[in-house]
């Protein structure tokens, strides 16, 4: 029984119901694909993660996205 786990930042920025279905069912096929695993065996489980408990180079996802979402002088 393969679990897969995708962590994706909420928010504004999250997946929309769309493309959470994709990817469930993208997940799903590659492993299927991959492993051999059965589909109706294999669960795919999406997380959303608070942008502010997201950090990339020391800084949070939030604060990332508010720098380069600023027009440049």
């Amino acid at each position: 029984m393969p679990l897969i786990t995708i962590k994706v930042t909420g928010g504004a920025e999250a997946p929309t119901p769309e493309q959470k279905a994709e990817l469930l069912k993208g997940a799903t096929d590659l492993v299927v694909r991959v492993l051999g695993k059965n589909p109706a065996t294999t669960h795919v489980i999406i997380e959303e993660v608070d942008p502010d408990n997201w950090g990339v180079g020391g800084l949070s996802a939030t604060v990332r996205r508010n720098l380069t979402s600023k027009p440049a002088k």
